[in-house]
């Protein structure tokens, strides 16, 4: 992971670790929204992950989708 993808990855490690357990698994898609980051940032690097992760982020919401949504490669 570079070191931008790696600063990235730290508040969704926090939100991980905090917030996500009192939340439950009321997820639209799967992976979860955080899993889709950590993966994105770990393949794709700072930019480009950080751009799916948003984009990702922006498709969930109560008249978004759901489903498998895999990072592309």
């Amino acid at each position: 992971m570079t070191p931008g993808a790696w600063l990235l990855s730290l508040p969704v490690k926090l939100y991980r670790a905090t917030f996500s357990p009192t939340v439950g698994m009321n997820c639209r898609y799967q992976p979860t929204c955080s899993a889709y980051a950590l993966e994105a940032l770990e393949k794709h690097g700072a930019l480009k992950g950080g751009y799916l992760t948003v984009r990702r982020l922006l498709r969930c919401h109560p008249l978004g989708g759901s489903g498998i949504d895999n990072v592309p490669d």
